[in-house]
Formats: C-alpha cells, sequence, structure tokens
C-alpha cells in the first residue's frame, strides 16, 4: 500500500508536458523569422516583445484589434484541417485595423488547448506566421497554455492580437462619405470566419459529406478556405488614391446589413444593388439548403464580399482598376444615398 505522504508528483503527471511546450517553440520560431520586418528589436523568446514605432510616421496612432476564429475551429476539429485556421486568425484582426487606414505592424497569438499536440499545434502557428506573411506584419510573440481538464483532448481554442499605426491626419473614419459616393466591394475567398454555428446546422441538416462536390471542389475546401487578407492591396491603393478612399468595411459578423452602417453617419443609407454580384456557390448552397430568407444571409454571411470601400463616384473606375491590379476582384455594389425619416444609418439592398 502506498504511503500517501511519500508520493512525489510532477508537472508532467498532472498533465502539462514542460517538453512539449519548448518542443514547439522550437519548431515555431523558423515560421516566424519569415515574418520579420523592419521594426522588430526583440521578438519570440523574451519576456516582452520590442517594437519601434515607425519612424517615417509624423504623428503615428496605434491602432490595435483582438479576435478568435469562432466555431470554425469545431470543423477543425472534426475535419482535422489545422493548417489554415492561423490564417483566419491573423485575418480578423488586421482586416479590422486595416479600415482606419493602418498597417498592421505585429501580431501575437493566443493557444490554449488541455494537452499540447505538437504537430497539431505546430500546424495552426505555421498558418498563423503565413497569416502575418500576406499582411506584411510580424509575428513577435505569443502564449502557448496547456490547461489539463480545460478543454476536450484534441481540441483548442485561438485568439489573436494585431497592433498597427497610422498617420494622425490620414486615419480613415467615414466622416467624408457623402450623398453621391460609389461602394466598391472586394470578393470574400469563401464564408471567411463568420455565420459557423448556422453553416455547421445546415451541413448537419442537409447531411453534407465532407468530400462531396461543390463547384468542382470538396465541399471541406470550399467551407474551410481561409479568409482573404486584404491589407497589402488595400494599402496600395491608399498610397495611390489617398483621401478618395473615405471608408472601408471589413464584413464580418453581422453581414453587410450591420457592417457597412458602422462607417456611415447619420441621415446616409448605402444602396446595393442585387444585380451588382454574383452569389458565389458556396452561399447558394447555404441559403437552398438551410432554406435561409434573403435577410438572414446578409446579416449572417458576407454573401461574397469581404471588403467594402467608399470612394468618390468619379474615382470609382480608378480605384477599382487599382485593386484589380493587385489581384482584388472589385464589384461596383452601388452608393450612398440620403436617408429619408429615421437618421440612423443602414443598409438597403434592392
Amino acid at each position: 500500500m502506498t504511503d500517501k505522504h511519500s508520493a512525489s508528483f510532477t508537472y508532467r503527471d498532472a498533465g502539462v508536458d514542460i517538453d512539449a511546450g519548448e518542443a514547439l517553440v522550437d519548431r515555431i520560431k523558423p515560421f516566424a523569422a519569415r515574418t520579420m520586418r523592419a521594426g522588430v528589436m526583440a521578438g519570440i523568446g523574451g519576456f516582452g516583445a520590442l517594437f519601434e514605432v515607425p519612424r517615417h510616421l509624423k504623428e503615428p496612432v496605434l491602432v490595435s484589434g483582438t479576435d478568435g476564429v469562432g466555431t470554425k475551429l469545431r470543423l477543425a476539429f472534426d475535419w482535422n484541417r489545422h493548417d489554415t485556421v492561423g490564417i483566419d486568425l491573423v485575418a480578423m484582426s488586421v482586416n479590422d485595423i486595416l479600415v482606419q487606414g493602418a498597417e498592421p505592424l505585429f501580431f501575437l497569438d493566443y493557444f490554449a488547448c488541455g494537452k499540447l499536440s505538437v504537430d497539431t499545434a505546430a500546424s495552426v502557428v505555421q498558418g498563423i506566421a503565413k497569416g502575418c506573411e500576406l499582411a506584411g506584419c510580424a509575428l513577435i510573440g505569443g502564449e502557448t497554455a496547456e490547461m489539463p481538464g480545460m478543454y476536450p483532448d484534441g481540441e483548442y481554442d485561438l485568439a489573436g492580437f494585431a497592433v498597427g499605426a497610422v498617420e494622425k491626419s490620414a486615419i480613415i473614419d467615414g466622416r467624408q462619405i457623402e450623398p453621391g459616393d460609389a461602394i466598391l466591394g472586394l470578393a470574400s475567398s469563401g464564408a471567411h470566419s463568420n455565420g459557423f454555428s448556422l453553416l455547421r446546422k445546415i451541413l448537419r441538416h442537409a447531411n453534407a459529406r465532407r468530400d462531396q462536390e461543390l463547384d468542382g471542389r470538396a465541399l471541406e475546401d470550399v467551407v474551410m478556405a481561409p479568409t482573404r487578407i486584404y491589407v497589402k492591396s488595400v494599402l496600395h491603393a491608399l498610397g495611390v488614391h489617398g483621401r478618395d478612399i473615405k471608408g472601408l468595411a471589413h464584413i464580418t459578423g453581422g453581414g453587410l446589413l450591420d457592417n457597412v452602417p458602422r462607417i456611415l453617419q447619420a441621415g446616409h443609407v448605402a444602396r446595393l444593388h442585387r444585380d451588382a454580384w454574383t452569389l458565389p456557390p458556396l452561399f447558394q448552397w447555404l441559403q437552398q439548403n438551410g432554406n435561409v430568407a434573403d435577410s438572414e444571409m446578409h446579416r449572417v454571411f458576407n454573401c461574397g464580399i469581404g471588403m467594402v470601400v467608399v470612394v468618390p463616384a468619379a474615382q470609382a473606375d480608378a480605384v477599382a482598376a487599382t485593386l484589380a491590379g493587385q489581384g482584388e476582384t472589385v464589384y461596383r455594389l452601388g452608393e450612398i444615398a440620403e436617408r429619408d425619416g429615421d437618421d440612423a444609418p443602414q443598409v438597403t439592398i434592392v
């Protein structure tokens, strides 16, 4: 019989493997190294990461954003698809700070699990590093938390934090938007990271198989396509067109109906034309198989539009051409108009 007073426990006995954590750090260092950029003074490995505020800005304003991946992670677990959710994580934050004209400077991640799988975590962080490369920002730190009993085996949670900078005089806040301005839309790469609770419900309702074909691709590839990162193309357009870009809206949770009004002033309505773009096959499939109303589609999903750009009507073609030259698919969605009655800004789809 073992004497309970003579037992000797280790952290590993309690479910935390310090060696695995150190192995993960060694695995991800090369990924992080590929994201380094000017301004990084100290990155992965220290207690805190150091970054120098860009010297070319006369009045730098820091812009920060944080987000997660939501229930898209449920499909990552079920389908063993961990390689792209890191891109989603970066995209959700860097696209958010981009709308105020900010250039993303650095990114930090938080990865929490019950039992650390070095291979799974490394795949996730490799995706995070890829997202940072696409956004031009540095992955300079993060936290891996192994917490036994907090998460089921094989599952984890993610959070991300982005910091960018913009010249104070160049902040985009939508205040210059006026009736007659044109609304451009940049195509999304799919569902991005929003609406997945409804998306998953429809998958279950339709008894969908991950390997069934949708638009010439496996359903799982269409559904798990990573969120498009618009940073480099939009920053290029800002460099070319400057203040002609009056407003930017990242189409995330809340879809077109809730996100576009966030950049409008009282008394304005964003009038979008239904025939200006075609609902991509994924969203057609979701709407048909879930019998989802148009209004619900437009409030839950991005419906094929990941970023909205508001410009003077006279400059719409030029801005669209610049963005297309950077690889974006651009639609002229509609225009800004004055709203009768209630002053609250809104979107109408006609």
